[in-house]
């Protein structure tokens, strides 16, 4: 089931188009909860926003990687989505105002993220910290989990992914088979997006693509995406590679559902991934928290 307007052609021809549709499409689904606070903040050099609940943890938090094809999106536009995520956690998140393209592209994202991170365990420790993103996002958390994994700091409690896109070479068979039924996204708007970001570089790269990455020594994951969105074989990819490591997976595709469904929390689908993931995270740090 669909949650995106369809009333104009999907396929953008520029990134300032891409942009445009992007705010105008999660402009519909307003502002964070009414019981999340939203303060500007910054972590070491990169800014970004604190979203904390009523009675939100100080001892734990969740580093978010908002989603828009590493071209469009913000924290302020993503506020709904990670507000959400706060509020069913009780989890303060900091929302990452990371670099995009074309100004700034491949690997600058995952700079900025583990910049963030680095400034963030210096406050609490690294596993009281969830790592979470939707769509590009998503795959951002795993690239900058495998970015401090590979600099030998201090893992996060876990990874969490909304509707991920990990697998930059578009290769996953959900690309063909959902087209028609994805009013949110399509290959070539990912394409357009992908080479912005990439240029020049291997779109099968580790941190491009976590979906090809070997994930040893990842902290337990969990992902959700939808069985009609064009990304859902990123999700699975995903929890393959985490399989392969022996690295304690969950990935769950939720039948009927598109893109991010989690924005429409009417629906009861939305309401159980929320409080799935929402378990997850309270789970996967509270031993550090208590």
């Amino acid at each position: 089931m669909a949650i995106w307007p369809q009333s104009a052609p999907k396929t953008p021809t520029s990134i300032e188009e891409v942009r445009a549709r992007y705010d105008a499409r999660f402009a519909r689904f307003g502002a964070a909860p009414d019981a999340v606070e939203v303060v500007p903040g910054q972590l070491g050099p990169i800014g970004g926003e604190w979203l904390r609940g009523p009675g939100s943890d100080a001892g734990r938090a969740i580093l978010y990687f908002h989603g828009g094809g590493f071209v469009a999106g913000s924290p302020q536009t993503h506020r709904p989505i990670a507000g959400r995520l706060v509020e069913a956690s009780g989890v303060a998140a900091f929302s990452v105002a990371y670099r995009l393209a074309p100004g700034s592209f491949f690997p600058a994202p995952v700079r900025d993220g583990i910049d963030a991170y680095r400034a963030l365990i210096a406050k609490i420790p690294a596993s009281s910290i969830i790592l979470a993103g939707d769509e590009a996002g998503g795959g951002l958390a795993f690239a900058v989990a495998l970015a401090v994994r590979n600099a030998g700091l201090a893992m996060p409690g876990g990874v969490v992914a909304l509707s991920p896109w990990a697998d930059l070479s578009l290769s996953g068979l959900s690309m063909l088979g959902n087209r028609k039924n994805d009013p949110a996204l399509d290959w070539d708007g990912l394409f357009l997006c992908a080479r912005s970001y990439l240029r020049k570089s291997n779109p099968c790269d580790a941190y491009a693509s976590p979906a090809w990455a070997p994930l040893s020594g990842f902290p337990p994951v969990m992902v959700h995406a939808g069985a009609s969105e064009i990304l859902r074989d990123d999700a699975s990819k995903l929890g393959d590679r985490a399989a392969d490591a022996s690295v304690p997976v969950s990935v769950e595709i939720y039948d009927g559902m598109g893109h991010l469904f989690q924005l429409d929390g009417s629906r009861n689908e939305a309401k159980v991934s929320l409080s799935r993931l929402a378990q997850f995270i309270r789970a996967k740090t509270a031993a550090l928290a208590a």
